[in-house]
Order: C-alpha cells, then sequence, then structure tokens
C-alpha cells in the first residue's frame, strides 16, 4: 500500500489487517486502518497524516486533540514517550462509520523502563475518504467529567509546544519516518 502525496510517499507499514469473521473492508478502508495501526506503532509521516482531515480530532482518555497542530503532536509524540511500543493483537469488527477495531499495545515509558498493556477499542471516523476522527476508548471508556476534560484539551494544547513535527517529507525521511 503506497501512493505519492504532497506529504512524502505513503508507505503503510501494517499491511496484515485482521478482521472479525464476515467482516470485510475495501481497499480504501484497509489502507485507513494500516495507516492507524502504524500511527498506534509509533510509525507517524506526514502521508499518513494526510489521509486526515485538517480539523480531525484524536481522543483518549488523556487527550482531546482537535486540528492538525494538534492530533499530529500526540502521533509524533508516542516516539518521544515510549522506548518500545509493540501491537501484541488487533481485530476489526466492524466495517461502518465509524470502523470499530479492538487492539492491545504494550507501551514501555522510555527512561523509567516502566511497561504498560494498554486493551483499546478503537473507532474510526471517516468523511469522504478522509478520517474525521479517531477515538482511543481505553478499556471501552473515555472519561466524561469536566476536571478530566480539562486536562485532557490541556494535554492538546502542551504536546505541540514540546513535539516537534516534521515540516516536510524530507524531514519527515531524516527522522526516518517514511
Amino acid at each position: 500500500m503506497s501512493g505519492s502525496t504532497d506529504r512524502g510517499e505513503l508507505k503503510i507499514e501494517s499491511q496484515n489487517v485482521k478482521t472479525a469473521p464476515g467482516v470485510e473492508l475495501s481497499s480504501h478502508q484497509k489502507t485507513i486502518v494500516g495507516s492507524v495501526l502504524d500511527l498506534f506503532a509509533g510509525r507517524p509521516s506526514l502521508a499518513k497524516l494526510g489521509l486526515w482531515k485538517d480539523e480531525a480530532t484524536f481522543a483518549d482518555p488523556i487527550t482531546i486533540a482537535e486540528g492538525r497542530a494538534k492530533y499530529e503532536a500526540q502521533w509524533y509524540g508516542l516516539q518521544s514517550a515510549f522506548s518500545e511500543i509493540e501491537r501484541l493483537s488487533h481485530e476489526v469488527k466492524d466495517a461502518g462509520n465509524p470502523i470499530r477495531m479492538d487492539m492491545e499495545t504494550r507501551y514501555v515509558v522510555k527512561g523509567l523502563g516502566k511497561e504498560q498493556i494498554i486493551k483499546s477499542e478503537i473507532e474510526i471516523w471517516m468523511e469522504g475518504d478522509k478520517i474525521s476522527k479517531v477515538a482511543d476508548k481505553w478499556d471501552g471508556k473515555l472519561p466524561d467529567s469536566g476536571i478530566a476534560n480539562a486536562f485532557r484539551h490541556l494535554n492538546a494544547v502542551s504536546v505541540p509546544k514540546m513535539i516537534g513535527v516534521p515540516k516536510n517529507a524530507e524531514e519527515d525521511r531524516q527522522r526516518g519516518n517514511q
């Protein structure tokens, strides 16, 4: 799965997208799911993030990142936060809108060596051929209290100030993200 964009060449590493019995994905859905699996594995690229709408949202229990500058920093930030990211399993269980997928991932926090296994329900919302929202529900849940959401929005604002996102495909390649 590759193609050229103004953000570099689209190279999807997660080619073997597993689906539940009876679930069929179109070739574009396989590209979308593969790109999201790559992002969760700490393998971002400008080309993969080019599959997202500029105003898209990424939400998980620690952030609500709305808009390209915020969600791109979250994905590139995984490389800074974790020394190891290993996808233990995944399975697409619904090919609708949203595409729903179960995923289990092992993360090792950089510098601390602390290992954490996260079981997620992932929802990928599409508008046309672009991603409009990805929700990562740890243990099937997202927080919904005002205080938790305030901290999630604060994270979305602070991470882009600390994490540099490549400006172009060449800078992305130099970081090893192509």
